[in-house]
């Protein structure tokens, strides 16, 4: 049966092919492959590299906000402790929550994807490598200099969801806001662009035959994962925006009294927040269920029912937000919803607990640390999902609302759904990039602490907060009953922090990095990750028939490092993977991957330092900043759309793939889609900000600008996106001149900036201005983001302009035109909506 994609599977029975590789192609490839050392490790793009320097970065960011919870903890252990000033007390939870939440654990499950789904997916790398570089470094840099606040009393103190009116500048009249905002949205860009690479990598560089059922399940939750990200992270993007707009430019996004509203800012957050917690959950409950299958020696009972789980878990979680403001005054109808919907969402979480019961059930479990860390992880996570239904019942979360209750719950479900199974996955896979495995011995030491730990810490907790003790207190009076449930907790915080400890003496002395010669699969798997692997990934890439391929081909691994599969060698001489098809996973063509660069290592410093020194107001060297950012970029872009000679080359067994396609087909398109729903729900946050203050502040809203100049602006954005599309058929001629595709470009980037200026102008004209209300911000908000957009299709102009001037966009080889049409034609769209949306709504 042929496919949509025309690809023969019939083809697959030529492999594994009979003939020995020559021993020169393997020299090749680790010649082609092989990484910088020293200094120029800064330019390694190697999922390798960049997937350990990210996970180690996220993990030195988990112990530095351990080491700000022991420190509260003694605060805390006694009644009037003077360990930490209250202001400084402040700044330690505010940074450990932040720290925790944005630094460690979305980016370690980040990480982790960037390490492990190459291997598991038996592609040479993830797609767009240079942009894995780029993030890592951005959060290495951003994440660095967020914490070294705390150093010069400049750390926020507003707590990790920094509320209003509490962070406006009338309550915060320092910088310290300043920092979480321009900081925190700045590194939620960075786990944006990680979030891009690892779907398009799952859905399209699959190795042949993988199809989504026989997909590993790790990567069914990254890419849920990676698409929560992209719906759930814009609404925090958008407020940190949105509030740093109102603190340095006085817009009232947040002000009552000018037509804004705090509790905006909530709607905004934990329609990002309390996704997050399954963000983080999600890749977690992959890796257990990888390891469960594995340590039960059979199959994960009730595969297709966990990945329907991880679906629901995804579709849920975004109607649950409200979930955190019961206590706000909401009407009871909505309450009713966000309570039912809290509820519900523990339901897929069920499916996926009864479902590593039962494989180990049917299987023959060995208790070695991996299983122990995820039978531990197992009970804390239920006890914290049975405290999590409590909290969904409205009337028991208006009692425990803001108690250390509260505060238990969070701890269980964090440490029981992510950071357990992180120790898991630690000992499981180390000995995939390490030459030898952690000690088991140490190990049981470690989950024993870590265990008992836990429980010391957080379960009498429960109790304090049913007490009356509140959260978020720096101290408390004596003689409440409260001294020595809290000695209890600190005692208990010390000895899940001597776990931690013992784990870093295990790594110190049993971890040494390498991309070769690993300690192996010390645990049995049956994934392609445990497949002999260089810096190259796997020699030849494998035909998958199986979800456990090792289990059911024991000759699998020899018949792949002897070069018997697909891309046995380097067919153009230059770093290449496989793309296939997102259903099927049929090979389409072979994509051309860029090589260690510099410019994503300069790009994100220049990147953080546009943020950091914007916060510290020096706008003179942050604009620089921004300006060596942007060209950064450029150039890195500039040799990443290779061309080769050669139109079709031989991937093994006589089978020929293209070397270059364009359109819905190219991996780029996926990406540039992805980075469009993006900005798409940036936009529709802006609209509901909009709609929002329109409906509990309509006494604010002033008429709007005139519909008559819409005869100006519509046109100019059709034209826009007119000319971006003629711009792409015209170069699909082949007697078009060289230029004329360029030139229409840069006039259809010109209409958008044009229509852009008439519309602010329409409003200019009314004499609103955006400190004048909540009404004023949001169109102001909604037209600036146009702006930017227009300024980027500019830029795009200017870029077109110089590679059309080198003869690097010819027909068909045309994908950085297409890419920039489909974001101008986009944004004009957008525009239209934007100018029709604002006039439809006023006084």
């Amino acid at each position: 049966m042929r496919s949509e994609t025309g690809f023969d599977p019939a083809l697959y029975e030529r492999f594994p092919t009979k003939e020995d590789r020559p021993p020169q192609e393997l020299e090749e490839l680790e010649r082609i492959w092989c990484a910088p050392k020293g200094w120029a490790l800064l330019t390694a793009v190697n999922n390798n590299y960049v997937g350990f320097f990210y996970v180690a970065t996220a993990f030195l960011f988990f112990l530095l906000a351990g080491v700000l919870a022991l420190v509260m903890r003694v605060q805390l252990a006694l009644p009037l402790q003077g360990i930490l000033p209250q202001e400084t007390y402040n700044q330690f939870f505010t940074m450990h929550g932040t720290v925790m939440m944005f630094l460690f654990a979305v980016p370690m499950m980040e990480a982790i994807g960037v390490l492990l789904l190459p291997q598991m997916l038996a592609a040479r790398d993830l797609p767009f490598p240079r942009l894995s570089a780029y993030a890592f470094w951005a959060y290495f840099v951003g994440g660095l200099c967020f914490f070294a606040s705390i150093f010069v009393g400049l750390a926020p103190d507003g707590g990790w969801f920094m509320y209003p009116p509490l962070t406006s500048t009338t309550y915060s009249p320092g910088i310290n806001a300043d920092f979480w905002l321009l900081g925190i949205g700045f590194i939620e860009i960075s786990a944006i662009a990680g979030a891009i690479e690892i779907i398009v990598g799952v859905l399209r560089t699959r190795a042949p035959g993988m199809t989504l059922d026989k997909m590993p399940i790790y990567s069914w939750a990254m890419l849920v994962f990676g698409v929560m990200i992209v719906v759930g992270f814009p609404a925090v993007i958008l407020g940190t925006l949105l509030l740093e707009l109102e603190r340095a430019f006085n817009w009232p996004f947040f002000d009552p009294t000018r037509g804004g509203d705090a509790l905006l800012w909530q709607h905004l957050f934990w329609f990002f927040g309390h996704p997050e917690v399954y963000i983080i959950f999600l890749p977690a409950s992959g890796l257990v269920s990888m390891m469960v299958a594995t340590m039960a020696r059979t199959p994960l009972v009730g595969h297709n029912l966990i990945v329907l789980a991880f679906l629901a878990t995804g579709f849920i979680s975004f109607g649950v937000w409200s979930h955190h403001m019961f206590t706000t005054g909401m009407p009871a109808l909505s309450i009713g919803f966000f309570s039912a919907a809290s509820m519900a969402v523990s339901v897929p979480a069920g499916i996926q607990v009864f479902s590593w019961i039962a494989t180990f059930a049917v299987g023959k479990p060995r208790f070695n640390v991996p299983t122990l860390f995820v039978l531990g992880g197992l009970v804390t996570f239920v006890i914290g999902g049975l405290t999590g239904v409590m909290v969904a019942m409205v009337p028991f979360d208006w009692q425990a609302h803001d108690s250390y209750f509260i505060v238990a719950h969070l701890h269980y479900v964090l440490i029981g759904g992510m950071v357990f199974p992180l120790f898991a996955a630690f000992y499981y896979w180390i000995p995939m990039t390490s030459s030898r495995a952690l000690s088991e011995r140490l190990g049981k030491w470690v989950f024993w602490l870590m265990f008992f730990g836990m429980q010391v810490t957080f379960w009498p907790m429960h109790l304090v907060g049913l007490m009356g003790m509140p959260r978020r207190v720096y101290t408390y009076l004596p003689g409440q009953g409260w001294d020595v449930i809290n000695m209890i907790s600190t005692i208990g915080a010390f000895m899940l922090a001597a776990g931690v400890l013992v784990f870093l003496v295990d790594l110190a002395r049993n971890f040494r990095f390498t991309t070769d010669n690993d300690a192996g699969n010390v645990y049995g798997g049956g994934t392609l990750e445990w497949l002999p692997t260089g810096l190259y990934s796997t020699r030849s890439i494998p035909v998958v028939k199986s979800r456990e391929p090792l289990w059911d081909d024991p000759k699998l691994a020899d018949d792949v490092e002897q070069g018997r599969y697909f891309l046995p060698n380097s067919a153009t001489g230059l770093r290449e993977t496989i793309v296939t098809s997102p259903l099927r996973a049929e090979p389409q063509y072979l994509q051309i991957m860029p090589g260690p660069s510099v410019w994503p290592f300069l790009a994100a410093v220049f990147t953080a330092g546009f943020f950091i020194l914007m916060t510290v107001q020096a706008y003179r060297p942050s604009f620089a900043c921004g300006v060596l950012a942007v060209l950064c970029v450029l150039r890195w872009l500039w040799d990443t759309d290779r061309l080769v000679k050669e139109e079709t080359v031989d991937v093994g067994a006589g089978i020929r793939l293209p070397t270059y396609v364009t359109g819905p087909g190219s991996h780029g398109w996926w990406a540039m889609i992805i980075l469009l729903v993006v900005i798409g729900m940036i936009f529709l946050m802006g609209v509901f900000s909009f709609l929002y203050l329109f409906g509990v502040q309509p006494q604010f809203w002033v008429a709007p600008a005139r519909w008559e100049w819409m005869a100006a602006v519509l046109p100019a954005y059709g034209a826009a996106a007119g000319l971006a599309l003629l711009s792409r058929r015209m170069l699909a001629r082949e007697k078009t001149r060289l230029w004329t595709p360029g030139v229409l470009f840069l006039s259809a980037a010109l209409a958008l900036a044009g229509a852009v200026a008439i519309d602010l102008w329409s409003w200019l004209d009314t004499g609103l201005l955006p400190t004048d209300s909540g009404q004023g911000a949001t169109v102001y908000a909604l037209l600036s983001l146009e702006a930017a957009l227009a300024a980027i299709g500019l830029l795009m102009a200017g870029y077109l302009s110089a590679r059309n001037s080198r003869g690097m966009i010819v027909h068909p080889r045309n994908n950085s035109l297409d890419l920039c049409v489909l974001f101008v034609a986009y944004a004009a769209g957008q525009g239209t909506l934007t100018a029709i949306l604002t006039r439809a709504f006023g006084g």
